[in-house]
């Protein structure tokens, strides 16, 4: 008895054309809000946990993600910057736990420095003395958790398009989303103002590294930023920014109490969420704060006389991207009663970090907007040269052979 025919197996091309991620182009690119929701789901992960293996399966995860989907725009290259940013925070804290000493003690002494004595003031800080090796690896551990933690805001920052994040909010937050948006957009502009001056100094011939050059490199970008600022006024001048219509006083106040009541619970439940032992009311804080934050921002909306042109669509893909980040933190929340041990691995004793089996496996849903968000354009290639009169041949065409 045969089996079916491979060809049988095959999946029809309708059905493989619409389970291929289609180009992000207009009407298809993703959300950016979901690329926030998914980056803050793996930022809730991290805080979870202080294993430097899940720590920097997560780095990866996000580095992957960012590398298969981020794009050409100047806020995709930020992405680097806070790598860099992460790391130097990382050796920060090692060198502080190296000469500050660490809130941990320890048995394994690996060298001992002279220590400078302090007034009676400063007790409980102390400079220099026994260095353990308990101390540093409590410190690597911490500084990689607040590292992986500003990589994961850096991939949001790399995959998000902060114009189109501004269109999505709500009426209520624009004015606050404007001063946010050019917030964000500072760093990856500044970035790539030092990338291309740099280039243009390395074509001139010029040193591009050390302080003289970074001292020449200043000025043209300072001056680039003011460019940018005057530009973005007027900008925001012609388009009646700032204008808003007239409300009762009573929709005012209700929207005041509204919104200040929902962020103060989400505040109240991010903070139960994030701490050991809050999991059981952080959460009905948290979606009761946003319930609250909603309605205030809906009827907040009311001031604002601003239409939207092409408003930005939630789709299926934008729902998977957010949902992978959510369950990347669910899962890590709901590990932490499970694996508390592998999840927060002691310094004292020194022992080796344990990979958690499923722990590790849910943070590989961190993988799926590499497969399901639309792809990035890819740039447009040049045009051909034209031809030039001395390419083009002036004879005459020859004569066929008899």
């Amino acid at each position: 008895m045969t089996g079916p025919h491979p060809s049988s197996l095959r999946l029809r091309p309708g059905v493989a054309a619409r389970l291929r991620a289609p180009q992000a182009r207009r009407g298809l690119a993703m959300h950016p809000g979901a690329w926030w929701l998914w980056a803050l789901g793996l930022a809730t992960a991290a805080s979870r946990t202080t294993n430097p293996l899940l720590l920097m399966l997560l780095c990866a995860v996000a580095g992957y993600v960012v590398a298969a989907r981020r794009t050409d725009a100047p806020w995709a290259r930020s992405y680097g910057a806070f790598l860099k940013l992460g790391l130097a925070v990382l050796v920060i804290r090692l060198v502080f736990a190296f000469f500050l000493g660490s809130p941990i003690p320890g048995s394994l002494v690996l060298v001992t420095l002279p220590e400078v004595p302090l007034p009676d003031w400063a007790q409980g800080v102390r400079i220099g003395g026994r260095v353990t090796a308990e101390g540093l690896v409590f410190a690597l551990y911490d500084g990689l958790r607040l590292a992986t933690l500003l990589i994961c805001v850096g991939a949001a920052n790399a995959l998000a398009n902060p114009a189109r994040l501004l269109k999505s909010l709500p009426g209520a937050l624009y004015e606050a989303g404007v001063a946010a948006v050019v917030a964000m957009t500072f760093a990856p502009n500044l970035v790539a103002d030092v990338q291309r001056l740099r280039a243009a100094r390395r074509l001139r011939g010029r040193n591009d590294k050390g302080i003289r050059a970074l001292l020449q490199v200043g000025l043209p970008v300072l001056e680039g930023a003011l460019e940018r600022s005057v530009a973005l006024a007027a900008a925001m001048d012609a388009r009646g920014y700032g204008r808003s219509a007239e409300v009762p006083r009573t929709v005012r106040r209700t929207t005041t109490c509204l919104t200040l009541g929902g962020l103060l619970g989400v505040c109240a439940g991010s903070y139960a969420l994030l701490a050991s032992q809050g999991a059981a009311y952080g959460l009905p804080l948290l979606l009761g704060g946003v319930a609250l934050a909603l309605a205030g921002l809906r009827l907040g909306g009311r001031r604002s006389v601003r239409t939207r042109y092409r408003p930005e669509r939630w789709g299926a893909r934008a729902w998977l991207v957010s949902g992978a980040g959510a369950a990347v933190g669910a899962v890590m929340v709901a590990a932490g009663g499970a694996f508390p041990g592998a999840l927060h691995p002691p310094a004292v004793p020194l022992t080796a970090p344990a990979l958690p089996l499923w722990p590790a496996i849910g943070l590989l849903l961190g993988l799926l907007p590499a497969f399901v968000a639309p792809l990035p354009v890819p740039p447009s290639a040049p045009p051909p040269p034209s031809p030039t009169p001395s390419s083009t041949s002036l004879s005459a065409p020859e004569e066929p052979a008899p």
